[in-house]
């Protein structure tokens, strides 16, 4: 199956829904864990929240390099300075823009084993923290976005290995999402 089978686009309504807490570490749990991370491999995303593939649960899944972790019913205790870097997201595919997140922060979680775990993460993983604990609660990046950074990242990257940016109303490109979803829904209606 690609990756862009399983996880779910913007327009989807889990996307916009607050998780559900995990009340039991049982098999669904260790099988939606597993799932997130073969899909995150095969997308090489950063990170992975159980509603992009359409499961109303608090579980995310990262790995930013030192292999995949997952974490079960996470909560921020702590947040500290501020940091503004580009950001993507799997469910709205070739948009990106700045958006503002603490540069530390201390996660409160259990593990995939269903133990307590204390995560003190700064720079990437305190920005992959919390993009993934905003899906939990309905929140896209798109939401704290700094409109006028939007842009599509197309074709192949320049002689600097830079892509090309193509700047765009943070309204318009939601639209082609829209679109999207709109003309989705049609041929699932049709099948």
């Amino acid at each position: 199956m690609d990756e862009t089978d399983e996880i779910l686009h913007y327009g989807h309504p889990i996307l916009r829904r607050k998780a559900e807490r995990v009340r039991e570490m049982d098999a669904r749990v260790g099988e939606t864990i597993e799932r997130m991370t073969d899909c995150l491999e095969r997308s090489r995303g950063l990170g992975l929240a159980a509603p992009q593939i359409g499961c109303g649960l608090r579980i995310a899944v990262y790995d930013i390099g030192e292999g995949p972790c997952a974490i079960i019913n996470p909560s921020i205790h702590k947040s500290e300075g501020l940091q503004e870097s580009v950001e993507g997201c799997l469910c709205l595919p070739g948009l990106y823009g700045d958006v503002p997140r603490a540069a530390r922060v201390v996660v409160k979680a259990r593990d995939a084993c269903g133990r307590r775990v204390t995560i003190e993460a700064e720079d990437l993983l305190a920005r992959v923290l919390q993009h993934e604990m905003d899906h939990l609660e309905g929140i896209l990046f798109v939401d704290r976005v700094k409109p006028e950074t939007v842009h599509w990242v197309v074709g192949d990257a320049d002689q600097e290995g830079e892509p090309e940016r193509v700047y765009t109303a943070l309204e318009d490109a939601l639209k082609v999402f829209e679109a999207r979803a709109a003309s989705r829904r049609g041929s699932d209606a049709r099948s």
